[in-house]
């Protein structure tokens, strides 16, 4: 076999084969692979990448033309996950990693390290339940990444985010590479579903719609601030459709139309009545729960938890980028309330987290709701710093 032919299979097989996979060796020689004509972009890890959030996650990232890179990483079936998403014809390339003796591996030079590891809620379950198997995970995961990419850009997507971003902080607090913004809990799924049931009960397209979510990301402890919605002037309410949603007969008639305007969307004055803001907000409160118990024990919020977190990902590569105005809201270390860790708007950059904003007016509803959820908060997030520092 000549030279040029076994450069070209080893450029195919490169996904499959990097340094410490010993069944490759003497098969192939390994050349460091890029996709011919491939763009430069951002070298993106998946920590878990064979679970059912790792999966369509990976392969969402693999979709995002801002990563050049991409390392999939598990303890097991690695491999053949990352041989299915690297026969998709986009620019990124793909290389697996399998078991803790190649996570390092995985992480050298990686400038987003995204980690969904961990098990999925039950049914009965709640995210304390996961805590005891899933804070090991996450501990272990971000001494590897405190070694290998202190750099980094982290997202933690393992449940429970409230306990476990407290604890990848800790973490790499005692390795000496701590940089609080640098480190974000993904809370996108909770924004995601605001926008999505608040859009079907005002009418319009969720794509319209803006509602922050504060707080933390379990149970009372996420609050969304629908004093504070915004939509957006492409569309109008459709007010049939309001009236078709169960428990929701609108009180507001189709001759209302006439007095919206675009200027009203922007900044609307649409407001909701306190059946609605219930509503609204338990449902939001409970939405992993609410897919847990619809799939009756065979999973969690797998595949919307990969879009909100694929979304969320791509707000933090425009953001390295350098692109303007990126405002999401995340579990970050903050100073908006008492809480060492809070959710809320933060704006992202090439440093990470630029700008951690305020919350803005609150309604009463919103007020009495940010009291209730403090004293939960302020617990998990005690219960991750304390199992580092024991």
């Amino acid at each position: 076999m000549d030279h040029r032919t076994r450069a070209r299979i080893s450029r195919i097989a490169a996904h499959l084969v990097h340094p410490g996979n010993s069944q490759n060796e003497g098969v192939l020689e390994r050349i460091d692979c890029r996709s011919k004509g491939g763009a430069s972009g951002f070298k993106v890890a998946v920590l878990g990448a064979s679970g059912g959030i790792g999966q369509p996650l990976s392969m969402l990232m693999k979709m995002n033309p801002l990563v050049s890179v991409l390392h999939l990483y598990d303890v097991v079936n690695t491999l053949g996950v990352t041989a299915d998403i690297s026969h998709m014809d986009t620019t990124a390339v793909v290389r697996g990693f399998v078991g803790k003796e190649q996570l390092e591996a995985a992480l050298v030079g990686m400038d987003l390290v995204i980690i969904p590891a961990g098990i999925p809620r039950k049914p009965g379950m709640t995210r304390d339940d996961l805590f005891n198997i899933n804070a090991g995970i996450v501990r272990t995961l971000c001494e590897g990444v405190a070694k290998c990419c202190p750099n980094a850009i982290v997202n933690i997507i393992s449940n429970p985010v409230n306990s476990t971003v407290p604890i990848a902080a800790e973490v790499f607090k005692r390795a000496g590479v701590y940089n609080p913004k640098r480190l974000l809990g993904v809370t996108a799924l909770d924004v995601v579903r605001a926008n999505t049931f608040v859009a079907e009960v005002v009418g319009v397209d969720p794509k319209e719609v803006d509602v922050p979510v504060v707080g933390g990301h379990a149970g009372i402890t996420i609050l969304p601030l629908l004093s504070q919605y915004e939509s957006f002037p492409h569309l109008v309410p459709d007010f049939r459709l309001l009236q078709s949603i169960p428990c929701l007969r609108m009180r507001r008639s189709e001759s209302a139309l006439s007095s919206f305007q675009a200027s009203d969307l922007v900044n609307p004055s649409f407001s909701f009545t306190e059946e609605e803001v219930e509503y609204l907000t338990n449902r939001i409160q409970n939405g992993g729960t609410e897919v847990v118990e619809a799939k009756a024990g065979t999973g969690s919020a797998t595949l919307s938890m990969a879009f909100a977190a694929a979304k969320f990902a791509d707000a933090c590569l425009h953001g390295l980028r350098g692109d303007a105005g990126v405002v999401r809201c995340a579990f970050v270390a903050s100073e908006v309330t008492e809480l060492p860790f809070f959710a809320s708007k933060v704006r992202l950059g090439r440093a990470g987290i630029e700008e951690v904003y305020p919350l803005g007016p609150l309604s009463a509803y919103e007020r009495s709701g940010l009291e209730k959820l403090k004293k939960e908060l302020l617990g998990s997030i005690d219960k991750g710093i304390s199992s580092v520092r024991q």
